[in-house]
């Protein structure tokens, strides 16, 4: 597998009043031209991993790791400006609500175009035929309308499509998607992800596919990552995620309702406190 990828001893820390909080604590893995599902419940470091690849926390938060790089180059040397070159380009993030990330006083049309003629410094009428052909990519069927529209005039499902045709609008190597179907429902979720693994499978990309549904990314991704307490507990294939090892990913999986096997009552997870500090469990990363 070429390395796309690779992340070694990441840390992300907040200053609190009570001391120092590790968000984050030692996460290392690599990744291909594949798809790579992190799993876990909220407050694990699913998003701030993300957002520490990209160099998106801010002050007081600080990241540290022995190395991020991308293609081989050390993504913590970089100057701000440089990353900003790197985000968008060559990294994209698709955000949990699209409600969030689009601007509401902006056409749609205006902000794809904007996307395009920052990375690619192209003009406008080859904005407005880029903005069109990645619209009709992510399955929208009216291109022409939805360019004159505003972000409160589409659905969620239409607005995560759009925000994904803006994040692909500068052909990146990677895209990390943040929740992007958390808010929609099965079948406008079965939908968004259709196009993204066909955006994957066309572009040759990485993908970090962002969750906390066990069953989507065990159906979605090629490997998975659980975390836990800020780290990664275990590693192991998506086909093989229901045979997982560690009591922390078993007790997810038991706590989840099943047609095949249905239960008057569902499992509660008893937590172990040594969890949060214990080996990670699978094959190497």
């Amino acid at each position: 597998m070429t390395e796309l990828l690779d992340v070694k001893n990441l840390w992300v820390r907040f200053p609190t009043r009570k001391g120092v909080f590790d968000a984050v604590r030692g996460v290392s893995f690599k990744l291909g031209r594949e798809r790579l599902g992190i799993v876990g419940e909220s407050g694990s470091g699913k998003s701030m991993t993300g957002r520490a690849i990209l160099r998106l926390i801010r002050a007081p938060g600080e990241v540290e790791a022995d190395y991020i790089k991308l293609d081989g180059e050390d993504l913590l040397t970089k100057s701000e400006a440089e990353m900003r070159k790197i985000r968008g380009d060559r990294i994209s993030m698709v955000m949990q609500d699209p409600k969030f990330s689009l601007n509401p006083v902006m056409t749609i049309g205006e902000q794809l175009m904007e996307a395009y003629r920052l990375h690619a410094k192209g003009g406008k009428a080859e904005a407005r035929k880029r903005a069109l052909e990645m619209l009709e990519a992510v399955s929208i069927r009216d291109p022409e309308r939805v360019m004159r529209a505003y972000p409160h005039e589409v659905s969620g499902g239409m607005g995560q499509r759009i925000m994904i045709a803006m994040m692909q609008i500068p052909d990146p190597d990677l895209l990390i998607a943040d929740e992007p179907t958390s808010a929609l429902d099965v079948s406008v979720q079965g939908q968004v992800l259709e196009i993204m693994d066909k955006l994957v499978r066309d572009r040759g990309m990485g993908l970090i596919f962002i969750s906390h549904d066990l069953n989507l990314v065990s159906q979605f991704c090629d490997r998975v990552l659980i975390m836990y307490a800020g780290r990664v507990v275990e590693t192991c294939d998506a086909d093989k995620l229901h045979k997982a090892k560690h009591p922390y990913t078993r007790g997810l999986l038991n706590s989840l309702p099943r047609f095949d096997a249905p239960q008057k009552r569902l499992e509660v997870l008893q937590r172990d406190p040594a969890w949060a500090e214990a080996a990670s469990v699978g094959p190497d990363t």
